[in-house]
């Protein structure tokens, strides 16, 4: 598929707008408008209730932005976050020198040899929390929700009173100073993260390392992306993080290729060591019954909010042949679909609106609902094929005599006759959500 087919659609459909735009936008930096929150909204509900409601071993937390320096000193953020920056001395442009196909042609003016030295680029966010700018002041944005969860690991286990195996969750915004953000959504500098972190006993890592490296795969496949757009793929021993005695990325097949959508990695007993040494607390597990005190070993499940609901959005994308015109269809999982019916009048007059707006009331307590009045019947199937409905109901003027309703299937386009009072367990019985 076209990169820019679903890029146009995304924008036109209101799923995403350009942020600031009526001030000429802001690079690599976009708001989510109505169906674009929704399907947002949507994969992390789902993310959410796979890893913490459906489960009595993970539980979820909300830490802030925020945090103290000493956290992303003891992480090791504050030395070795880094990105090679390199600067062409023609154009002066800026590039990411590993991303380079050719590490000495300058992508923006194509000349060679005119690359600076590499440096090395913190990719933090800095500002100052108070009045003054100084020093002493100086605080950073969160570039991952994951030490949130590790500096909170004694009072949660605490308080919940959970025993390893035991897992922390979070979902929430972080911040990266990328040097080169791009392709539309998927590497921006402001984005949304789903992580859990998997306390386990350090015989036991290996299990379930394996164990999650299944689980998530498994949840993008239920969900009802396409099983040759997604793979693993195991780290090479150079590729892995310093602290990481494993990883494998779930990869989705983006129009450009394979690329991360997550990350699942054995962080071994890294960073609670750490922020044992550097916090002076004790982070250390105690089983009661060996009578032992250990650091955990963690197992890592870290996925992109964002990026993953770009990847459902492009899966879903079709296009078909109808009647020698082309439909244009999202065939969204009803999970994740923004609007989950659209009750639709046949004309604007007010009789055909009455019941229009009472079927839409009885509906709405239980799915997500669009009321649509505008344009022929045909133009309207075809804008909620393309956000991805997976259900219209018409109000025709016969519905004024026999009380039914014609309901549309969004992939099949059949359609069946029901009754107004025998709806809601028609859609029931059909909308997976």
């Amino acid at each position: 598929m076209d990169f820019d087919t679903i890029v146009n659609l995304s924008k036109s459909r209101g799923f995403v707008f350009p942020s600031s735009e009526i001030y000429g936008g802001l690079r690599s930096a976009y708001d989510y408008g109505p169906l674009g929150a929704a399907l947002l909204r949507n994969v992390k509900e789902q993310w959410w209730r796979s890893m913490v409601k459906l489960r009595d071993d993970i539980v979820g937390i909300d830490s802030a932005i925020i945090q103290s320096p000493q956290v992303w000193e003891a992480s090791g953020h504050l030395a070795s976050f880094t990105d090679p920056l390199v600067e062409c001395t023609n154009c002066n442009a800026r590039h990411r020198l590993d991303k380079l196909e050719d590490q000495d042609q300058c992508p923006t003016c194509g000349k060679r040899g005119t690359f600076a030295a590499a440096k090395d680029f913190n990719l933090m966010f800095q500002t100052n929390m108070g009045p003054v700018a100084t020093a002493e002041n100086r605080v950073y944005l969160r570039p991952e929700t994951a030490q949130g969860i590790f500096i909170n690991f004694e009072n949660v286990r605490r308080t919940s009173r959970m025993k390893l195996p035991f897992g922390i969750a979070q979902v929430g915004k972080s911040f990266r100073n990328e040097i080169t953000p791009g392709q539309f959504v998927f590497r921006t500098r402001e984005f949304e993260q789903m992580e859990m972190e998997f306390f386990v006993r350090p015989e036991e890592a290996d299990e379930w390392f394996q164990y999650w490296v299944k689980e998530r795969h498994s949840w993008y496949l239920d969900l009802g992306m396409t099983d040759e757009n997604l793979r693993l793929r195991e780290h090479e021993s150079e590729e892995l993080a310093h602290y990481a005695a494993g990883t494998f990325d779930v990869e989705f097949l983006f129009p450009w290729g394979w690329d991360e959508l997550e990350g699942i990695a054995n962080r071994t007993d890294f960073d609670l060591k750490q922020h044992t040494e550097h916090s002076g607390k004790d982070l250390r597990y105690f089983d009661a019954e060996a009578n032992e005190r250990f650091f955990p070993f963690v197992i890592e499940p870290a996925a992109g909010a964002t990026r993953t609901t770009f990847a459902f959005l492009i899966d879903a994308y079709s296009d078909e042949d109808v009647s020698g015109e082309t439909r244009t269809v999202l065939k969204l999982d009803h999970r994740l679909a923004p609007v989950k019916v659209a009750v639709l009048p046949l004309s604007k007059k007010p009789d055909l609106v009455e019941v229009t707006q009472r079927v839409a009331a009885s509906l709405r307590e239980r799915y997500d609902i669009e009321v649509d009045v505008t344009q022929s019947i045909g133009k309207r199937y075809r804008r909620q094929d393309e956000i991805g409905t997976p259900y219209c109901v018409t109000i025709d003027f016969d519905t004024l005599d026999d009380q039914q309703v014609t309901v549309r299937d969004r992939d099949s386009m059949a359609q069946d006759r029901v009754a107004i009072d025998q709806l809601d367990r028609y859609l029931a019985e059909r909308l997976k959500v």
